[in-house]
């Protein structure tokens, strides 16, 4: 049995999950237990009063987070300890310091690895406040190269933070290794005035390397330079860290995997030219914050750690295996994106980190879409298919420009919350009906996370939030959700597809590959000559 099954909470948990409460009982969910099973901090108030749960099942999960030593492997984690490992086995064996990235402005984390990497995380903001400033003026579109964390972190935040960008300046990103992703952003912008950041830590990802030649050329084609308007987001020494093709160069670490790096320069170089400077450290300083909460606050109060918990409640003893994440913010549209690969990249493990094969369920699919478009599409299937689907929802009191308009004596942000808190009401709850068609079965657990507007700092803290919910159920899985070989095969037998593409040109001999030949031989007649 899995370390994880050897817990005492979970034998407990397991009886208690024979009988959760009963929100479709008359009574069960009332003002009162909206209000006590409620936490904040740091202008968030996390609502789980509509997650099925009680006194007990809450006692038992902080036993739970206790037992598994969740906060003593966070302490571990925001100090620089090397907990990216399977003991045993060949792995990466680094340290996890994304937080480090972001620990910049406030060193109460003062363990020596951690306070180095802080260090040299300062060095690259000072060389990004000095880039920014030289460039100031010069270009008025950036158009970021990358894939996984080197794009969908960044986007999602450039995206959220629309409202805020400076005058001017416009943001895009081109990740898919189709040439459509590519020749739509260069239809879109004027390459005299367009600034290009190629992001990967490695240097040879081979989507980016193609974009990036892709952009490159037809900035030649303009007659341009492209040294005059390509930065290069790399590790030190990598491929890429060549100063004789590129503007500057900006620095990722090993410490910092790709999906947990959009505090890093990944993130840093294009958000700070989209909204300067001071507003990318509000961004660092709110993910800062919720990193100390996640690493100081009770269990019983921390934000994280508590939604972690109630995440392993439905995923393990309530047997659910989605969960989705619904931000009623337009501004988050892209957010849920971003959490489907921190979430699933992270805890999408089957061996714990002995190596030995897991026996019970870890990460869950993540999806999502904007509330309140999901409630005219999917939330059929969410409030009366067979399958139940938790709900993770996010809200904000206010809107982020400060304009609204009254319809029928509300404004469209109080429609907005209104159908925040039915949806909550009605998932949980449901509807009985004589007729079948208009019955809903209720028990649907959700939770809320409101905040009172989405700016800078709250997105870092939000941000911040996130990765340390998928760390704390990593942390009590006993799973390594800081590497991913899951990616690896797949990038192999590509790698050996290609080879035989460019056999077809070059007339070189590869070694035979049976399968992807018949592949091959399907797909040749429609591949599109090249220029």
């Amino acid at each position: 049995m899995s370390s994880f099954g050897h817990l005492s909470a979970v034998k407990k948990l397991q009886t208690l999950a024979s009988s959760p409460i009963d929100f479709s009982k008359p009574g069960a969910l009332t003002p009162q237990r909206l209000e006590k099973y409620a936490a904040h901090a740091l202008g968030f108030t996390l609502l789980y009063g509509t997650e099925r749960i009680d006194d007990a099942i809450l006692k038992e999960l902080l036993h739970l987070a206790q037992e598994a030593k969740a906060m003593e492997k966070m302490a571990a984690m925001q100090s620089g300890v090397a907990i990216n490992r399977i003991e045993g086995f060949e792995s990466e064996e680094r340290a996890v310091l994304h937080t480090a990235m972001r620990d910049v402005f406030d060193h109460r984390q003062a363990a020596p690895v951690a306070k180095a990497a802080s260090e040299v995380a300062n060095l690259e903001l000072k060389k990004l406040e000095h880039f920014l400033t030289k460039i100031e003026g010069r270009y008025t579109d950036l158009i970021q190269i990358g894939i996984g964390g080197s794009d969908l972190g960044p986007r999602a935040l450039a995206v959220a933070l629309e409202p805020f960008h400076k005058p001017e300046r416009r943001m895009h990103f081109i990740s898919n290794v189709d040439p459509d992703d590519a020749n739509g952003i260069l239809a879109k912008v004027d390459l005299k005035k367009t600034l290009v950041v190629v992001v990967s830590k490695s240097g040879t990802t081979l989507e980016t390397l193609t974009n990036e030649a892709f952009v490159r050329t037809a900035f030649m084609k303009k007659g341009l330079d492209p040294k005059e308007h390509f930065v290069a987001v790399t590790g030190e020494k990598s491929p890429m860290d060549d100063r004789s093709r590129y503007l500057a160069s900006f620095y990722i670490w090993d410490f910092v995997g790709g999906r947990y790096s959009a505090t890093s320069m990944v993130g840093g170089v294009s958000l700070g030219f989209a909204i300067g400077y001071q507003g990318w450290k509000e961004i660092l300083k709110g993910a800062h914050e919720m990193d100390y909460h996640a690493l100081t606050e009770e269990p019983a109060k921390n934000l994280p750690l508590l939604s972690a918990l109630f995440g392993i409640w439905n995923r393990n003893f309530l047997h659910l295996p989605t969960v989705a994440v619904i931000p009623y913010s337009q501004a988050l549209h892209r957010f849920p994106a971003h959490l489907q690969q921190l979430d699933m990249e992270s805890n999408g493990k089957r061996i714990d980190k002995r190596g030995r094969a897991v026996d019970f369920s870890t990460g869950p699919v993540i999806w999502g879409e904007p509330g309140t478009n999901g409630q005219h599409s999917f939330y059929q299937l969410i409030h009366q298919g067979t399958d139940t689907v938790p709900l993770e929802l996010i809200g904000f009191k206010k809107g982020q420009y400060g304009m609204d308009l009254e319809v029928e004596h509300t404004t469209s942000q109080e429609k907005l919350l209104a159908n925040l808190f039915a949806q909550s009401i009605a998932l949980a709850v449901g509807q009985h009906n004589q007729n079948p068609n208009k019955f809903f079965p209720g028990n649907r657990p959700n939770r809320i996370l409101l905040a009172d507007r989405l700016d800078p700092r709250t997105l870092g803290a939000l941000l911040s939030y996130y990765e340390h919910k998928v760390a704390f159920q990593g942390f009590i899985w006993d799973i390594n959700s800081f590497d991913q070989e899951g990616v690896q095969l797949g990038k192999k037998l590509a790698n050996q597809i290609l080879a035989l593409y460019r056999s077809k040109r070059t007339q070189e001999n590869v070694p035979t590959f049976p399968l992807g030949e018949a592949y091959l031989k399907i797909s040749q007649k429609n591949i599109l000559p090249t220029n």
